[in-house]
């Protein structure tokens, strides 16, 4: 017999967000946006995963990612200027932050993500 649902939880979701909440349930094979959810949250209270560590995790990788992007911004303003430009440490940040995403992300799927980091320059760039 199924368990006796007297207490309500409600979130309010854009129009938008709904569709999609929806369609990820529907392709995940529930039945309802509902069913899904419960499974989400039974999920994530089986294994532990409450989520605070993951939250200072990815608030460092966000500072991290701040950082490299204040990098790329005097690269691209280097390059516009005509000066020659070294990338690969830069690349090499971003590398090592998509790999660390990714980590924390296949924690929170089912499956771990295939990806891999794809660099696009590996020698000095000189913008004339």
């Amino acid at each position: 017999m199924p368990a006796s649902r007297t207490s309500r939880l409600s979130v309010r979701a854009s129009p938008v967000e709904l569709k999609l909440w929806n369609h990820i349930a529907h392709s995940h094979g529930h039945v309802t946006t509902s069913d899904w959810i419960r499974s989400l949250l039974a999920s994530a209270e089986f294994s532990g995963n409450d989520g605070p560590p993951v939250s200072d995790e990815l608030r460092r990788l966000r500072t991290q990612l701040s950082r490299v992007g204040n990098n790329l911004n005097q690269l691209a303003h280097s390059a516009n200027c005509g000066d020659a430009v070294h990338c690969g440490s830069v690349l090499d940040d971003i590398e090592t932050l998509i790999h660390q995403f990714d980590r924390i992300l296949s924690r929170s799927r089912k499956k771990p993500s295939n990806r891999t980091a794809r660099r696009k320059c590996d020698t000095t760039v000189t913008v004339h």
